[in-house]
Order: C-alpha cells, then sequence, then structure tokens
C-alpha cells in the first residue's frame, strides 16, 4: 500500500470513530480532535499538491479545496472539513484506478513483450533475454513460444497467432523467406529466424511507443478545456470574493469554492481519448492522438488508392501476346529489365520468369525509369522499352491496329497491357491483373452505412481496368492513368470542394497523397516503417474491414467526449443552483462532484469494449 492510499485508510478510520462516538454522544472535544486530524491527515497531500501548483503559477482545483478546507477548520466546521478532505483524496484514488482501466489496452500490449529468446552462441544454443538479441542472430522458437524479433525466417514451418500486431488472432502460417514480428505466438510448429530488427527497433515496440506518444497527445477539445480551466479557477477565486463581500457568509463562501471545481469537466475529453486509442490499438488500429481522432470522426470522404488498397497487391502474368518471338525468350529480356525496377509490375515479370525456371543471368545496363511510362535498359547489347502505351508513342514505335485492339480487349478484361518493344518494333504485350479483395465490397458498404457520402478511386492503372475495379466496389468517381503527383493534386481539389478527406493507401508510393489529405491511413502497415511515419492512422492488417471499425470508433469516442462534457456542465450548474437555495452544503456537493467525476470515466471505459455497448454499429 502507497503513502496517499495510507491516509486514505487513516483519515477514514478516525471518520468512522467519530461517527461512532458522536452515535454513543460520548466527549464532544475529542469528537472534534479526531475529526481536525482526519482533516490534517487527508489535507495533507492536496494541501502539498496545491502549493506545488501555486509556485508553478497555476490555480489547480487542489487550491479551492485547499482554501475552503482552511476555512472550515477556522470557522469550526471540523465535520465538513474532515469529510470535503476525505472525499477528495478517495476521488482522486477512484480516479486513478478507474484511469488504469482506461489504459487497460496498453498494458495489455506491454505484457505481449517478449522477456526471452533462444540464439546460438558459440555453436551452442542459449536463452538470454530479449534485448540482449543482436541483429544477425540465428533465433530458435518452439510452440507457445513468442517471437522475440522482427525477422525472415530461415527454416521450419508454423502458424504464428499475429493478434499483438494486426488484432487477427487467426494462425498465419509460416515457412522459409516469410516475416515474423517480435510479440508474435507460434500456436505451433518450430522456425528458426534470422533476426533483422532487434529490440526498441522491431515494429511492436514502435506500437507501443506510438500508442504512448497518441494517448499523451491532446485532442483541440481537451486543449481547450484545459485553457478554460487555467482562467475558471482563478476566476472562481474572485467569485468566492464577491459572495463573501456580499452576504458576508463564509460557510456559503466556502461551499461555493468547493462545488465550483471543474474536475470531471478537465476530465471529460482525455479519458475518453484515452480509452478509444486503447481499443483501437488492441485491434491493431495505431491512431497517432486525440485530434488525428477529432478529425477522422469529421471525415465524409474517402479517396482510395487501387493496388495494394482495394486490390490484394499480389499481381500475377495472366496472358503473353507474341510478336515475332518465343515466349520464354520475350519474358526473359522483360524480367532481366525489371530487375532494377521497384514497380508492382516489374517485379510481378520478375517473379514469373524465376517461377517459370528462367536463370536471370544478364543484368541490366544503362536502366532509366520514366515516370508514368515503364522502363527503358539495355540487356545483352539489346535496348529494350517496357512499359504503357505512352512510352511507345513518345519513343515513336509502330504498333498495328490489331495490336492495339488487342491490348485495349485486355484492359477491358480489367489487365494492365504492358508493352515490351525494341528501337524499331513491338516484341510483345504482357497481360497482367491483380485481383479485388474478397473483403473490399463488404468495407465499402460498411463505411456507407456509416455515413461515408463520397467514395473516390485513384490509379495509375488504365481506365478500363480502373473502371472494372470501381463498379464491382460501387465506387462512383475514378480518376486513372495518375502520376504520384496527380494524386496529390485530385487530393487538394477535393478538399477545396469542402470535403473533410480520408486518403487510403499502401504508406510508401502514396505517401505524398496520404501527407495532403486531411486524415491519412495507411493499409498492411506492420513492418512498414514509412507507413508508421507518414499516415495519421495505420491499420497493421490487411483487413479492409478496420477502416470501417476505425471511423466508427473515432465517431464513437469523440460522442462519448461530448457525453462528458454535457454531464460534468450541468452537474455543476444544478449544484450551483443547490448553493444558492440552501439544498447542497460542503460535505454532499463534494461527494455529488466527485461522483460526477467517477461516472465521467465509468462512461469512457465503456469504449474499451466498443463496438459491444455500440448498438447501431452494424446497422
Amino acid at each position: 500500500m502507497n503513502k496517499k492510499n495510507s491516509l486514505i485508510v487513516a483519515s477514514g478510520i478516525l471518520l468512522v470513530t467519530a461517527f461512532i462516538l458522536y452515535l454513543f454522544k460520548l466527549n464532544g472535544l475529542l469528537i472534534n480532535i479526531i475529526l481536525i486530524a482526519a482533516s490534517i491527515i487527508a489535507g495533507f497531500p492536496i494541501a502539498k499538491k496545491a502549493l506545488q501548483a501555486v509556485w508553478m503559477k497555476v490555480f489547480s482545483i487542489e487550491l479551492l479545496v485547499s482554501i475552503a478546507v482552511v476555512g472550515a477548520l477556522i470557522i469550526g466546521e471540523y465535520v465538513e472539513s474532515a469529510a470535503v478532505t476525505f472525499l477528495f483524496l478517495f476521488g482522486a484514488f477512484l480516479e486513478a484506478r478507474t484511469l488504469e482501466k482506461a489504459r487497460s489496452s496498453l498494458k495489455f500490449l506491454i505484457k505481449m513483450m517478449p522477456m526471452e529468446a533462444t540464439v546460438e552462441r558459440d555453436g551452442k544454443r542459449v536463452t538470454i533475454p530479449a534485448e540482449e538479441v543482436k541483429k544477425g542472430d540465428l533465433v530458435f522458437m518452439q510452440s507457445g513460444e513468442k517471437v522475440a524479433v522482427d525477422g525472415r525466417v530461415f527454416s521450419g514451418t508454423a502458424l504464428i497467432n499475429e493478434a499483438a500486431i494486426t488484432g487477427e488472432s487467426v494462425p498465419v502460417k509460416k515457412e522459409k523467406g516469410a516475416q515474423v514480428f517480435s510479440s508474435t505466438i507460434l500456436d505451433s510448429g518450430y522456425l528458426e529466424v534470422i533476426a533483422e530488427k532487434v529490440g526498441d527497433d522491431t515494429t511492436f515496440a514502435k506500437i507501443i511507443d506510438l500508442v504512448e506518444e497518441a494517448q499523451e497527445s491532446k485532442a483541440k477539445t481537451q486543449k481547450f478545456l484545459e485553457r478554460f480551466a487555467a482562467f475558471y479557477t482563478p476566476g472562481i477565486l474572485v467569485l468566492s470574493v464577491i459572495v463573501m463581500l456580499f452576504t458576508w457568509d463564509i460557510h456559503l463562501t466556502l461551499t461555493f469554492l468547493v462545488i465550483a471545481c471543474p474536475g470531471a469537466l478537465v476530465i471529460s475529453a482525455p479519458v475518453s481519448i484515452v480509452a478509444g486509442i486503447g481499443n483501437g490499438a488492441k485491434h491493431g488500429i495505431l491512431i497517432k492522438g486525440g485530434d488525428k481522432m477529432e478529425k477522422l470522426a469529421k471525415v465524409n470522404g474517402i479517396i482510395f488508392d487501387k493496388t495494394g488498397t482495394l486490390t490484394q497487391g499480389k499481381p500475377s502474368v495472366t496472358a503473353i501476346q507474341l510478336y515475332g518471338i518465343k515466349e520464354d525468350e520475350l519474358l526473359l529480356m522483360a524480367a532481366e529489365a525489371e530487375l532494377v525496377s521497384e514497380h508492382h509490375l516489374g517485379r510481378t515479370i520478375v517473379k514469373e520468369a524465376e517461377s517459370r525456371g528462367l536463370q536471370l543471368s544478364h543484368k541490366p545496363m544503362n536502366s532509366q525509369i520514366i515516370k508514368g511510362q515503364g522502363i527503358k535498359a539495355t540487356i545483352n547489347g539489346q535496348e529494350l522499352l517496357i512499359g504503357n502505351k505512352k512510352m511507345l508513342v513518345s519513343n515513336q514505335i509502330t504498333f498495328t491496329e490489331a495490336m492495339e485492339a488487342y491490348a485495349l480487349e485486355q484492359e477491358i478484361k480489367g489487365n494492365t497491357a504492358v508493352y515490351v518493344s525494341d528501337n524499331n518494333r513491338l516484341l510483345g504485350i504482357i497481360s497482367i491483373a491483380d485481383k479485388i479483395r474478397e473483403d473490399a465490397s463488404d468495407a465499402i458498404n460498411q463505411l456507407k452505412q456509416s455515413g461515408i457520402k463520397h467514395l473516390v478511386m485513384l490509379t495509375g492503372d488504365n481506365e478500363h481496368t480502373a473502371n472494372k475495379v470501381a463498379k464491382q466496389l460501387g465506387i462512383e468517381k475514378v480518376f486513372a492513368n495518375l502520376l504520384p503527383e496527380d494524386k496529390v493534386s485530385k487530393v487538394k481539389t477535393c478538399k477545396q470542394k469542402g470535403k473533410i478527406l480520408a486518403m487510403v493507401g499502401d504508406g510508401i508510393n502514396d505517401a505524398p497523397a496520404i501527407a495532403t489529405a486531411d486524415v491519412g491511413i495507411a493499409m498492411g502497415g506492420a513492418g512498414t516503417d514509412i507507413a508508421m511515419e507518414t499516415a495519421d492512422i495505420v491499420l497493421l492488417s490487411d483487413k479492409l474491414d478496420k477502416l470501417a471499425y476505425a471511423y466508427n470508433l473515432s465517431k464513437a469516442t469523440v460522442r462519448n467526449m461530448k457525453q462528458n462534457m454535457f454531464f460534468a456542465v450541468g452537474v455543476v450548474f444544478l449544484l450551483l443552483a443547490g448553493v444558492l437555495t440552501g439544498k447542497v452544503f460542503l460535505a454532499s456537493g463534494m461527494l455529488i462532484h466527485e461522483l460526477s467525476v467517477l461516472i465521467v470515466i465509468l462512461n469512457a471505459i465503456r469504449l474499451v469494449r466498443f463496438p459491444k455497448y455500440q448498438f447501431g454499429f452494424n446497422r
């Protein structure tokens, strides 16, 4: 038991003792001495905090209570002074305990951190503290153990529960080459993992840091309330003096001081924000602060990037059309040229060549990536152009109407047509398609049901593929053939029309557009540093339904915050009315005041159980 709790218990025992003595009509002087002692014991930490605040030139609630208690002792209201100090101290204790409950999601995350790891040292397996693992270490894990590092699977197969990272409890299969994250749990199997990120650099450690920072950051409403309290408290002191001068009623003045404390009002916003952010973190949604929560709740339009957000981000080659060249020869040349490319279409071509067992032996020379068109490279002395129709036109490569008709046909089917040519003629067309996410349609419907009125899709892909995806998902506004700077321009244009926008992308290629939107949301951010840095909100899993959950959680949090504020203001007005009509006294007023603080916190804690208490969530 800490010192403050001991003071609460001692003060409570003295109060009960005084009450028992009063019931048996025993020594009145002894009762007063006990009450004074109770007042001093419980009042000491309150007065100490008040003096510290005054030293820092801050007028705190503790100052109001201290003045009221000293006044009550001077005029002989010992019952009032003892009751007020005990109730205030006990209320602070309950407030701290319930705030701990609101922060329970963060505590849950901290408990998930691994303590130990088995690594290889000098040819032997040894168990060491997780923080002592070094980058490049080979870490061994068995069923039931927590992964201690971020890394790649070197050998073994296992099912891993990634709930600590993504909020999803369904185990994910991991085998050689797969990425694993610290604090996830091996449900079954055995893995050997090469450590890539350790200690504070792991994704999980960064998540905890972000949640801690977010819970400390303040919403606009919270900042306003703090500024309000800074003027409100000295204002109450002035009003108390005025009440004293007009009434010469010390008891009324002291009661006015205590009743006007804005405790419930000051705490109404932060406790809701803490609970809401904690709930999101537990479900794999990182909301970077109260201001981001408030902005998300006001969003009425969402802009989606197509690839990797509405689609799976795992494109595959669906067809290859040839013009005077063999299929493997065309694919091999294109793959060798695309080795230096980071574009998803280029990586798809490389992956297809590797899956066919083709040996990529020639390194691309004189590689030049042309934004919005494709890539130029020299392979084994032959210059290749790989990209879209713009690439061919700008380089004056001729192609027939039949070739163009074939490419159009592929695009109408939902494919992206990648043209491959040398300096003289078109050699072939590689068709690539990316499947729509299975949960995308349901997620879009959930957003519409939640009140999102404007849904827009941006993509660098061709119009035919973009329109086909948009039609299947029920998105009416589509902009295709866009460069990254074009996406930024579209976001700015939509904002100028008065819409409050969220931009959803993968956090890498879409970073400029995400940063431009009112709220930037990164999809599948687990392990992606740039997503965590750029976006206001990071959805750590690849589940689109998390977007609707995050939006509804933000609205519930802001609604909860407003409920708390209106309730707190209402209680203060009712109590002041009771004081003026002689219905509310010092001790009873303090009791009601502390109960109002507790009710505000308990209301916020409901957010920990969201959406269970939000009966309209699924409607």
